[in-house]
């Protein structure tokens, strides 16, 4: 199973909150930034571009993905291993990726891959001293496989997300 240092989670948290300050979401002011780190160290951010057709809106997570696999293209190894992942967006809670891009995980990240699902307000919970908590999302299926929503883990303080705080989530 992949683990992170706290230094290395730090870090990805950082560069998810830098991808989510490059997001383009002029209609619905909904910024997400994500994080992904190679096993060799690299990170690659991903942020949510969004398009007057909300279906051609592209999310965090699958940007970040989406470079991993064209790097990946250009080596001639064609595999990539993946150590995490962090997503952050504007909202005092933390989001958990919409269908889509839990299919994207599922396809290209090991299922136990620490998944850091970050509140917005993550530096100020941090100063409090309160412990940040990771867990994995889990598998207990062959390919294909629903993710269930009680197996990601939330950052900081715990909260039940619901569809209605994701303007574009499918099937959570």
């Amino acid at each position: 199973m992949a683990s992170l240092t706290a230094q290395q989670r730090e870090q990805l948290i950082a560069a998810a909150f830098e991808a989510r300050d490059t997001a383009y979401a002029p209609y619905s002011k909904f910024r997400v930034g994500a994080a992904l780190q190679t096993t060799d160290g690299q990170i690659l951010k991903g942020s949510n571009i969004e398009n007057a057709s909300y279906g051609g809106t592209i999310c965090a997570e699958r940007t970040a993905l989406v470079k991993a696999v064209l790097i990946d293209s250009l080596n001639s190894e064609r595999q990539k291993s993946f150590s995490g992942l962090a997503v952050v967006s504007d909202v005092a809670a933390a989001i958990s990726p919409c269908g889509i891009c839990r299919q994207f995980i599922r396809e290209f990240c090991e299922p136990k891959m620490p998944i850091l699902l970050v509140p917005a307000d993550y530096s100020a919970t941090a100063k409090t001293g309160e412990k940040a908590r990771c867990w994995t999302r889990t598998s207990k299926s062959s390919y294909p496989t629903v993710l269930d929503l009680n197996t990601w883990s939330y950052l900081g303080n715990t909260h039940r997300l619901f569809t209605s705080q994701l303007p574009h989530s499918v099937g959570l």
